[in-house]
């Protein structure tokens, strides 16, 4: 009788290991586009984000303040629909699908609500954020 004809085979444990040696990729991470092209066209959602806030920055430089900074909540926002319709947005998947949406779209409508607020001749007037100022202040 063999010896190896006594022993178990030895089998892969399906408990995760007690340290880990790498982090998983964000659910959605893979490549925007096939191997084979650009590296630019491979993660062109996250170009298209960067891109658009660029642009806002320089037009706020340029002194337009109100429109360069609706430009980059529209941009964060628009990083929140890319995620949550593209399966694969390269780049732009940083934690959990949900959890980049509710970023993205939360800075994007703050920063888009700032905007419209912002004084002298604010576009948007909320009358209990007076109140709340007074309060606080």
């Amino acid at each position: 009788m063999p010896a190896e004809q006594g022993k178990r085979p030895l089998r892969k444990s399906r408990r995760f290991p007690q340290f880990t040696r790498d982090t998983a990729r964000p659910e959605g991470g893979g490549r925007a586009a096939p191997g084979g092209a650009p590296a630019p066209a491979r993660q062109w959602p996250l170009l298209s984000v960067l891109g658009l806030t660029g642009l806002g920055l320089l037009l706020v430089a340029l002194d337009g303040f109100r429109v360069g900074t609706l430009l980059i909540g529209v941009a964060m926002i628009g990083g929140a629909v890319l995620r949550w319709m593209l399966p694969s947005v390269g780049m732009l998947a940083v934690r959990s699908r949900f959890t980049d949406m509710v970023i993205y779209g939360g800075l994007g409508l703050a920063i888009v609500l700032l905007a419209l607020m912002a004084q002298p001749h604010a576009w948007l007037k909320i009358p209990f954020l007076d109140d709340v100022l007074h309060f606080t202040v």
